[in-house]
């Protein structure tokens, strides 16, 4: 079974940023379903490829609470994914982001 989770994507540019969502596989580390916000990939090429470009990040939420983790972009065939390394500690601190503390109001 496939977990796959909802996440921003953001392609950091020496002047500015490419905001996206993808998901998430988290037993491969592949990210799917890459829609660009207000960036069109076929006239204006993978930011990646762009000269101002630095590096992908992935951001997961719960809430207002967030995990930022390093992504991997494959310029040739425009894939998106996060490494085995990035993934195993990405695990643990979605564990922390989704475990809810007990409702301290129900102790009375």
């Amino acid at each position: 079974m496939d977990l796959k989770l909802p996440i921003t994507i953001v392609d950091e540019l020496t002047d500015g940023e490419v905001r996206s969502s993808g998901e998430l596989n988290l037993a491969s580390g592949e990210i799917g379903n890459v829609a660009y916000e207000d960036y069109d990939v076929n006239v204006e090429g993978l930011p990646a490829q762009r000269k101002d470009y630095e590096f992908t990040v992935g951001i997961l939420r719960n809430g207002n609470r967030e995990v930022e983790f390093r992504v991997d972009v494959d310029v040739m065939s425009g894939r998106y994914s996060a490494t085995a390394s990035e993934l195993l500690e990405l695990k643990g601190r979605a564990a922390k982001l989704f475990a809810r503390p007990p409702d301290s109001s129900r102790l009375h």
